[in-house]
């Protein structure tokens, strides 16, 4: 009753008050209370509303509003003497947000510390549309991107660190290289020493496109804008236990001098142009990336052991990449429905058993350390190397109700997916007019060369060894790759077409169950095959100028797929077709 009666007289004694008044006193409170994070909370809920209910539609309301944002993001904040700019500040950069009569914004500029002030146009959009809330994330992403232990001095230092980091990595992205790919974009993505480099720009950090996929690139070609679809890495810097010796100048000498390879040769980290700092650089990756442990330990040996992987949960990755996506929950393995154009369906099971081997084990990595420009471009070829895993493996998994599977569902393949070595695997699957089981074997030795190897009875052809690589590396996706198989076998074998026989089909029907293959009846196939060797391949097919794209502004997954389809097999040699 007591607080009912004190409610009923403060709505009462504020009735006819203006809501300028009413947030004064909020601020007062806010002033009294400022040692109890208890009290204060409640009071700066309140004054959270009232500046929404307001909407910034006065100068007073707008600076109510920005000092707000930055009490949130932990910034400071004051007026100019003139009332007509607004501060937000910190250890190492501040907004300068300045302001006209009526709350409007005539703009935002951010100065990091030691540089003279830049305009904002992201930051000054979002004010003018009074997109508070976004622009209160792009605060924190400053506020994140400067999160660096230390007093302001080493602060200050370790950010230099970074800039001239930046420095070295355009000088090298910039150096002279042989072209590999006909899409110039690409080319410095996938091929480039540093991948598409693009600086930051509002006080974000610098980005690097390291990896895109061929699916990525044709579904890009209906965006609009500048929006990448590939894989990027954030470069930052991030406190660490240990202090790293890192570059206060550049180690690159103007003009860069190159070795044998086309590197450049770097200065060393002698004292004058380095100094011991409690921090790494570091590449964000987004998203994050499920490794292999073998990848993790080979960017261990890269950056001298500055990346361990003793805190990392290690699990399959497949497991990895399927959280990545959905909820499925892993436990003796999965199957997998991919639609593929012309209603043709197949299947993909992934063992649990098999893959839960150690070689196949791995975590997901959010952040790559290092503590030297030369570590950069060995660290993005192994990211490209496992992205490239990564999407083969995830061109089995379909996009939408992949963990719902139809009983009554007729399969035009049936597959088994299982680990080979950390970087092969093998898909085991049974063609519609054979008795025998297939197994097409897939290499990536890296991001740019892949070898396939087929295993069928009676069947050892080099140039069909040649053509599945050929389809692979053109499109990064394992059932458009089965798919052409099924066509090109069908297109070798004369064998005369059986009469069919009513109980023999009965007894043959497909059904729902999934195929499971063991080790042994794999391992005898292969044995009866004789074929010889992996016949390794490398070759860059250039995009096709007359790749069909008009299906994709709004794209079904089997509409897509055939889409693709058409891209992957255009521009192959005539007689492979």
């Amino acid at each position: 009753m007591k607080t009912k009666t004190l409610m009923s007289a403060l709505k009462s004694k504020y009735a006819d008050k203006s809501w300028n008044e009413t947030m004064q006193l909020v601020r007062r409170c806010m002033d009294k209370t400022r040692g109890d994070g208890r009290v204060s909370e409640p009071i700066t809920q309140c004054l959270e509303k009232i500046n929404e209910a307001l909407n910034a539609s006065s100068l007073t309301g707008m600076v109510s509003r920005l000092e707000m944002i930055a009490k949130q993001r932990g910034l400071g904040s004051h007026l100019s003497p003139t009332e007509t700019v607004c501060y937000l500040t910190a250890d190492l950069f501040y907004i300068e947000v300045l302001l006209l009569p009526g709350g409007r914004v005539e703009d935002v500029r951010a100065a990091h510390r030691g540089e003279a002030p830049v305009s904002s146009p992201s930051l000054l959009q979002l004010l003018r549309m009074k997109k508070f809330q976004e622009f209160s994330l792009k605060l924190d992403d400053l506020v994140s991107f400067y999160n660096i232990q230390g007093d302001s001095d080493v602060k200050a230092k370790i950010y230099s660190a970074l800039r001239h980091l930046e420095t070295d990595l355009f000088k090298i992205s910039h150096l002279p290289r042989s072209l590999r790919e006909s899409d110039l974009h690409v080319d410095l993505i996938m091929n480039g020493r540093i991948g598409n480099v693009q600086p930051g720009r509002d006080g974000t950090p610098m980005t690097v496109e390291y990896y895109i996929s061929p699916l990525d690139v044709l579904m890009g070609l209906s965006d609009t804008g500048d929006v990448s679809r590939g894989r990027i890495a954030l470069v930052m810097v991030g406190n660490s236990d240990t202090s790293h010796r890192l570059q206060i100048g550049s180690l690159i000498s103007s003009p860069p001098q190159v070795d044998t390879l086309g590197f450049p040769v770097f200065q060393p980290l002698t004292d004058s142009c380095s100094e011991l700092l409690p921090a790494t650089f570091l590449l964000k990756l987004q998203p994050p990336l499920p490794m292999l442990s073998s990848f993790i330990e080979k960017m261990s040996t890269i950056t001298d052991g500055v990346m361990s992987e003793t805190h990392l949960q290690v699990e399959p990755l497949p497991q990895l990449l399927i959280k990545q996506n959905s909820q499925i929950s892993w436990t003796d393995g999965i199957q997998f429905v991919v639609p593929l154009p012309a209603s043709e369906y197949h299947s993909y099971v992934f063992p649990g058993a098999e893959w839960g081997c150690e070689s196949w084990k791995g975590a997901l990595i959010h952040t790559v350390p290092f503590h030297h420009p030369g570590h950069v471009p060995a660290l993005l070829n192994v990211l490209r190397h496992q992205s490239a895993v990564n999407v083969l493996m995830e061109s089995c998994f379909s996009n939408h109700n992949h963990y719902i599977v139809d009983a009554g569902l007729q399969y035009d393949l049936r597959c088994e997916v299982l680990p080979e070595s950390d970087h092969c695997l093998s898909v085991t699957f049974s063609l519609d007019d054979s008795n025998h089981l297939a197994v097409l074997q897939v290499t990536v030795e890296d991001s740019h060369q892949m070898s396939c190897r087929l295993l069928m009875p009676d069947l050892v052809d080099h140039k069909l060894d040649d053509y599945i690589s050929r389809v692979l590396m053109r499109c990064m996706s394992i059932p458009i790759t089965m798919r052409a198989i099924r066509k090109k076998v069908s297109s070798l074998t004369t064998r005369p077409v059986p009469v069919p026989d009513p109980e023999l089909s009965t007894a043959m029907e497909i059904t729902s169950t999934p195929l499971s293959v063991s080790h042994e009846a794999v391992q005898e196939e292969r044995t009866a095959s004789s074929s010889p060797g992996y016949y390794l391949m490398s070759v860059s097919s250039p995009v096709a100028d007359n790749a069909n794209t008009d299906a994709v502004a709004n794209p079904s997954p089997c509409a897509s797929l055939a889409v693709y389809s058409h891209w992957v097999t255009s521009g192959l040699p005539a007689e492979l077709l």
